[in-house]
């Protein structure tokens, strides 16, 4: 991470204009392909920039 602001899930949401019932529900799910995310205690912060790779990322693994 180079410098990178953190953002909170209702910063997050709203640059991924969702909601962030949406984005609470992708940090449950667990396994290799989950949406990254760090956890700072009972915070949760997102790398805006990993959460665009990881979207497109699941985007490229739909397409035919």
């Amino acid at each position: 991470m180079e410098n990178q602001e953190l953002l909170t899930i209702e910063e997050m949401a709203d640059r991924l204009k969702v909601k962030p019932s949406w984005l609470y529900f992708r940090t449950m799910q667990t396994g290799k392909d989950t949406i990254p995310r760090v956890r700072i205690g009972k915070y949760l912060r997102f790398n805006p920039g990993d959460v665009l790779a990881w979207i497109e990322k699941q985007y490229n693994e739909v397409e035919p």
